[in-house]
């Protein structure tokens, strides 16, 4: 198993969440570049490292029981008082192009189930985005 940082393996949410439905979409690769340059818990990264992060994330999908793969990298960098962070970045992607499709909700439970996010909070984070990402 591939060993990276935390920061690398929330990158690596962020690019599984925006590829799943086989379509990366300027909303979400924009969204990706904003959390990445605005939360703190990415301090330090060199956003001019996304793009190879990205591709490093591409390279685990693609081999063989690639999603599983990639999220045991995930469960493996990621420390415990970090998990909620993760999942909500994920619905932050899922929810960037004002619609959640069907293969990005089952990466999140996926996620939720491998990060051991209670359904409360997971159920809290996923309101919160809907609150945020709410048209007029």
């Amino acid at each position: 198993m591939e060993a990276v940082s935390t920061q690398e393996a929330l990158v690596y949410v962020m690019v599984a969440v925006s590829a799943v439905d086989r379509s990366m979409t300027d909303n979400e690769l924009a969204k990706i570049g904003s959390l990445v340059r605005t939360m703190p818990v990415f301090a330090g990264y060199k956003d001019d490292r996304l793009i190879e992060t990205s591709r490093q994330c591409q390279q685990i999908l693609a081999k063989d029981d690639g999603l599983n793969r990639l999220l045991d990298v995930i469960t493996a960098a990621v420390p415990e008082r970090l998990r909620e962070t993760a999942y909500a970045v994920a619905v932050e992607i899922a929810a960037a192009d004002l619609y959640v499709e069907q293969e990005e909700l089952r990466l999140l439970q996926l996620l939720r189930d491998r990060l051991e996010v209670e359904k409360l909070v997971a159920a809290a984070i996923e309101r919160a985005a809907q609150a945020r990402f709410r048209t007029a």
